[in-house]
């Protein structure tokens, strides 16, 4: 496949068992009023990993669609490493295929993350499908691991891109999604304060203002 059809991918639907699908509009239903801290929170009665299933693909749907405007500007020849300012680079490891964290640019990280996150994803075995199938005990840590991943896309994008997303006039969408991002990686702490180190002042002023 081409660069273009790996990055820019197909939406994915929300977990179709467990719930899936009622949540997916409860978001929906609740990011419509505005009030991002009422939209991440988990709605009364309903179990924590379904709304963190459901949650990972929402997010990594908005990863992909922003990153894709943008996959003509950021290439092999402009980002030949995965970086988010001079301090942050970040190298590809999947304890599988690729063990050893190895140097990429930045197209080619974003290929092997979203790769890496559509198969968790499809994998049943940490993200069930059918009613009444049990999450695995470390689905946390997966949902750790994927959204410290999806952070370090937001964080490229605003160090490396954000005036050509000014220039397309992208940059309150981006900012709404990324506020939205925040709010919930803070609501359930699924990222490491260090992590956050690239885009900490823009952090701290959300957080400090929801």
């Amino acid at each position: 496949m081409s660069r273009n059809q790996k990055t820019f991918r197909p939406k994915k639907n929300a977990p179709s068992g467990n719930k899936g699908v009622q949540l997916k509009k409860h978001i929906d239903s609740t990011l419509g009023s505005g009030n991002l801290r009422d939209a991440v929170r988990l709605p009364p009665g309903e179990d924590l990993n379904e709304w963190l299933a459901v949650n990972t693909v929402d997010f990594f749907n908005q990863v992909n669609i922003l990153y894709g405007t943008l996959m003509e500007f950021c290439t092999p020849a402009t980002c030949p490493t995965m970086s988010a300012g001079p301090k942050f680079e970040y190298r590809w490891a999947d304890g599988v295929q690729i063990k050893k964290p190895i140097e990429v640019s930045a197209p080619k990280y974003v290929e092997y993350l979203m790769d890496w996150i559509e198969a968790q994803l499809d994998d049943e075995s940490i993200f069930p499908q059918k009613i009444g199938t049990s999450f695995p005990q470390n689905f946390k840590e997966v949902v750790k691991t994927i959204f410290k991943r999806l952070f370090r896309v937001y964080a490229h994008i605003y160090h490396s891109h954000f005036q050509k997303i000014v220039s397309l006039k992208e940059e309150a969408h981006l900012n709404t999604c990324f506020k939205h991002f925040t709010l919930f990686t803070s609501e359930f702490k699924l990222i490491d304060k260090a992590e956050l180190a690239p885009l900490i002042d823009l952090i701290e002023s959300i957080v400090s203002v929801c």
